[in-house]
């Protein structure tokens, strides 16, 4: 997935985002998963093909540990494109590291279960790919009885009901408000919530809408500390895209609605949209030539 692959990985790896996501999507909110219990886990595997040594690597994997006893190997996988063989590549995750634990097995450890977690992020259309084993693969009818199936655990984050995206303690709520805002009516208005880890959700959401023309000046403000909420990013995304002329600032209307989802006066905006002499006076009130 290239550069969005990367820019999700960066917030996920963080231990507070990774245990607020198994919580909300694994645990509706109830906080099992503690960030103090996960250590980061190598993300590349080796696997042995047609006599090659072969890699395999994970976007986000860790260990779930509670006073040193490994109750879990959990990994999030990120689509921005529903993968017809998704399933296969979870299999492969999964069996890789279960093949991976028969080492410390003959040492007398025990073995953990291994749990994969598939964070859909499309919001224009839902998942539209197999998500077990029988749907992935054309199985004769007499071999279906032998064939073990499995699922993926899927979760669409742009089709989470609005109770599920407030159940999200970290940063990943501003992440999954971005996308469900961005399916239900195309369009973003942030919040004033403060951002932990601001420079990694906005490289993220600049790669997601298109906007990296901003990611520079957008690093440069939050370096210096002078960007702390979403409000604030937008602020400046706004003041450099009229300053620069670009798309979102090229024109008086576009403008406009900009400062008005801002300020989250929707309502005012669908009147703008329909009434030209409320339109002037928005733009005389903003000073908007």
């Amino acid at each position: 997935m290239g550069e969005k692959d990367i820019t999700e990985k960066t917030l996920e790896s963080y231990n507070d985002v990774f245990a607020d996501i198994l919580n909300v999507l694994l645990f509706n909110g109830k906080q099992i998963v503690d960030p103090n219990d996960l250590e980061d886990q190598n993300p590349h595997s080796f696997y042995k093909a047609d006599r090659k040594f072969r890699e395999l690597e994970r976007d986000v994997v860790k260990r779930w540990k509670k006073q040193n006893i490994r109750i879990a190997c959990i990994g999030i996988e990120n689509q921005t494109d529903p993968d017809p063989y998704m399933v296969l590549r979870v299999l492969g995750y999964d069996g890789t590291e279960y093949r991976a634990q028969m080492n410390s097995i003959r040492k007398g450890e025990k073995p953990y279960p291994v749990i994969t977690i598939v964070l859909y992020f499309g919001y224009k259309e839902r998942w539209n790919q197999p998500t077990t084993l029988y749907e992935t693969l054309e199985i004769p009818e007499e071999l279906r009885p032998y064939v073990n199936d499995t699922k993926i655990n899927l979760f669409e984050i742009a089709y989470l009901t609005r109770e599920q995206v407030d159940l999200f303690k970290s940063d990943f709520r501003v992440v999954a408000d971005y996308f469900v805002q961005m399916r239900e009516k195309g369009e973003y208005n942030p919040g004033n919530e403060v951002v932990q880890h601001i420079q990694e959700v906005l490289r993220l959401l600049n790669v997601m809408d298109k906007e990296k023309r901003f990611e520079e000046k957008i690093n440069e403000e939050v370096a210096e500390g002078k960007v702390n909420t979403m409000s604030e990013w937008l602020d400046k995304v706004i003041k450099t895209s009229e300053t620069n002329g670009e798309v979102r600032g090229e024109n008086r209307m576009g403008k406009l609605m900009i400062i008005l989802l801002k300020q989250g006066r929707t309502e005012d905006l669908d009147r703008a949209v329909d009434d030209s002499e409320f339109r002037n006076q928005l733009f005389q009130e903003f000073q908007i030539a």
